[in-house]
Parts: structure tokens; C-alpha cells; sequence
């Protein structure tokens, strides 16, 4: 059994709660910290963090409050601590330690241990040290550490973590809460997907596809909001979002600064039809933006955005686009956003468009994460081709 696998294995033990093992959990800690290094003592977070101290505390989400600590090696950690009173919270705190156990990439976060000491529950975390994109592109005394580059780079290093979780990972991925605030960014401003209490795991033998609809406002698919119909291209409409605020510098969720768009989507697709997409681009980037790159990124925002599941891309397609340079491209015209609660028309495809259905996911996965950028076509089928580990069949999410 592979060392991950052990760490999984031993993880999920300790984190059942009532269960009649609790006792002996206590006796296994020490040995299972000395063949994974994996495992926390309780008494080195409570020094790590002085007891949890107020001014520690980085945040506090629906599993609880998130504390700062520093180890005794000098080494920044972030630990998540789960609220006894939380019930969702125990969920999703469970199924994020089930998760990231066996995820490991430069652009997702990194599970550091764990620790299970009588009803404390925790996770630890290595140490982002520049908090959530949204505390920069939404703040208008920071938006300016943010220029073109660091903006390109950071929707780079989202698209290639997510291609990661849909296709190269154990096992396919479903994030289902990408925004801004889940996107952590470290001392280099390299992105990292956080968060993955909601994430779905999509076991090989299932076929399911429905589930009990969660996310935030203002990011989710509209297919996914109003049928419950869950796969990677709810993940993609989410990334086409963040795509475009980060653009523009605006919230979706909260936009209503133009009569002519009812949302950040509208307003882009509106501007991009009459060739002004520039106009959405957020001020601060003027001295610093690539244009051609500026218009192709809003460009492929909005093939993310599209209503229709079936025309979304791929994340492969996404990550092969971005690695281009714009003059090379020849992408698709996108066709109008999706909003949650509005019907969309099925586009039609030209002959020999690829037919596969919108709600199909990962059976399998590729190990090959290379990319041959000279090779790989841009064309309208490559929308809706699937990725040769993608087949017709669904999967039922773990734990919906």
C-alpha cells in the first residue's frame, strides 16, 4: 500500500465521530506519526498558535474558525479547526480531509497533516501568505498589486489546477465553489484552489449525476442551479467568471453599475458583441496590459460562460488556449451567457461536431499532463470533444 493510500486510510479512521475506536485512536497517533509524518500532536498547535489566540485567526468558515501557527522549526502552517457545534461543517471538513489527502499539484493547497485529540478535530494547512484573490481584485486601495501579468499568471495557474482535478488527479474532481475568495495566492502570488468542503469525488463505477445543489451566488451553472445537474463544466462556468472579474475588476455577484447588463457576464458579452470588449477592462490594468492578451482572456471567459453545458470547453482546451499567443488563435464566437433560472437553447452543432452529452464526465484519467500547444486544434469540435479519458457516461458524486 502506497504511503498516500496509508494516510487516507489512518485520516479517515480518526475522523468518525461516537465511534467506539475513539479511544484507541489515542494509542495509534505516535505511530502512525512516525511512519507518515503526517500527524500532529494537539499540545504542538496550541503552541503554534498560543492557545489559538483571537489574533491568530485568519477567518472562519462553515466548519469553523482557521488560525495561524508557526512550528518550532520556524515553519508557517494554517490549521483549520472544526467547530463541535458545526454539523454541515463536519461534512464538509471530512470530505475536504478525504480530498486533499490524495491531491497534490503547485496550484491546489496543501494538506500538511492532520490531528485528532479527544473532540478536536483539525486539519493543517501550508501557510498562503497573501490571503484570497478576492481581498485584492474587489479592493480598490489593493487592486493595483495585481497588474496584467500577476492577473494572467494567477488565471494560468487556476486553469491548470483545475485541468489537474478534472482529469489528471486520482480521480475526476469536482471543485463546485471556484471564486475568488477560494483562490488563496502565496508570497509569489502563485494561485492555490482552496476550500474543498463541497468538492464531489466521482468513483469509476457510478452513474449518477444529480445532487444536491451547492455553491455561491453568482458563480454556480444554471444547468447545475436549476436540475441539479452536476459535472466538470459547472467548475469551467465558474472559472469563466473569475475570469472576468478578474478583467474587470467587479463582483458578478453584486454588479449593477450598468443599465445595459444586468450582471458582469451580460455587460462583457454585450461589449464583446459590438468589438468593445476592452471597455470591461478594470482601470489599474491600463499601464500594464497586453491587450491582444487582455481581449483574448475575456474572449475565453466567455466561451466559459456560455448557457449551454454542451458548447463549454474543456479545461484541457482552456489551458491549451492561455499557452498560446493570441495572434495564433482562431477562437469560436461564444454565444450568450448562461443566468441561473433562464432556459437555454440548445445550439446547433455543424457537421461532425461532437455529440456528447452535456452531463458526461471523467470515466477515466490521464496521466500524460503534457501539452503539445503546436498539435492540439482550436477549432468549434474541440469545444465539445471531450478529452480522450472522457466518455459518454456519468458518475454519481461521493458523499451527495
Amino acid at each position: 500500500m502506497t504511503k498516500s493510500k496509508k494516510f487516507l486510510r489512518n485520516m479517515m479512521r480518526f475522523f468518525q465521530f461516537g465511534s467506539t475506536r475513539e479511544g484507541n485512536n489515542e494509542e495509534d497517533l505516535e505511530r502512525i506519526a512516525a511512519q507518515e509524518q503526517k500527524q500532529f500532536r494537539f499540545e504542538t498547535l496550541v503552541s503554534a498558535t498560543k492557545d489559538f489566540h483571537p489574533t491568530h485567526k485568519l477567518g472562519e468558515g462553515g466548519f469553523g474558525p482557521v488560525y495561524k501557527g508557526t512550528l518550532d522549526n520556524g515553519r508557517e502552517i494554517a490549521v483549520k479547526k472544526l467547530s463541535h457545534s458545526s454539523n454541515q461543517g463536519m461534512k464538509q471538513f471530512t470530505n475536504e480531509a478525504k480530498l486533499l489527502a490524495r491531491v497534490q499539484h503547485r496550484n491546489i493547497v496543501n494538506l500538511v497533516g492532520y490531528c485528532a485529540h479527544s473532540n478536536e478535530k483539525l486539519l493543517i494547512y501550508e501557510y498562503v501568505a497573501n490571503e484570497s484573490l478576492d481581498r485584492f481584485i474587489f479592493k480598490p486601495n489593493k487592486k493595483e498589486l495585481l497588474d496584467w501579468k500577476k492577473r494572467y499568471d494567477i488565471i494560468t495557474g487556476i486553469a491548470r489546477g483545475l485541468l489537474y482535478l478534472h482529469e489528471d488527479s486520482h480521480c475526476c474532481i469536482i471543485h463546485r465553489d471556484i471564486k475568488a475568495s477560494n483562490i488563496l495566492l502565496d508570497d509569489k502570488w502563485v494561485p492555490k484552489i482552496a476550500d474543498f468542503g463541497m468538492a464531489r469525488l466521482f468513483p469509476e463505477d457510478q452513474t449518477h449525476v444529480n445532487t444536491r445543489v451547492a455553491g455561491t451566488t453568482g458563480y454556480m451553472a444554471p444547468e447545475y442551479v436549476m436540475h441539479g445537474k452536476l459535472t466538470v463544466k459547472a467548475d469551467v462556468f465558474s472559472f469563466g467568471v473569475l475570469i472576468l472579474e478578474l478583467m474587470s475588476g467587479q463582483r458578478n455577484s453584486t454588479f449593477n453599475q450598468h443599465s445595459d447588463g444586468q450582471n458582469v457576464l451580460d455587460w462583457a458579452y454585450k461589449l464583446h458583441r459590438k468589438d468593445r470588449s476592452l471597455d470591461i477592462m478594470d482601470p489599474v490594468l491600463q499601464p500594464s496590459a497586453a491587450i491582444e492578451r487582455v481581449k483574448t482572456c475575456i474572449h475565453i471567459g466567455l466561451l466559459c460562460v456560455q448557457g449551454d453545458p454542451q458548447i463549454r470547453p474543456y479545461m484541457r482546451q482552456v489551458v491549451v488556449w492561455l499557452s498560446r499567443k493570441p495572434e495564433s488563435l482562431n477562437l469560436p464566437e461564444p454565444v450568450r451567457p448562461g443566468i441561473p433560472g433562464s432556459r437555454y437553447r440548445r445550439t446547433h452543432r455543424p457537421p461532425g461536431m461532437s455529440s456528447t452529452a452535456g452531463t458526461s464526465i471523467d470515466n477515466s484519467h490521464t496521466n500524460d499532463t503534457t501539452l503539445n500547444t503546436n498539435t492540439v486544434s482550436t477549432s468549434t469540435s474541440a469545444l465539445t470533444s471531450p478529452p480522450r479519458s472522457i466518455t459518454d457516461r456519468g458518475k454519481r458524486p461521493m458523499g451527495s
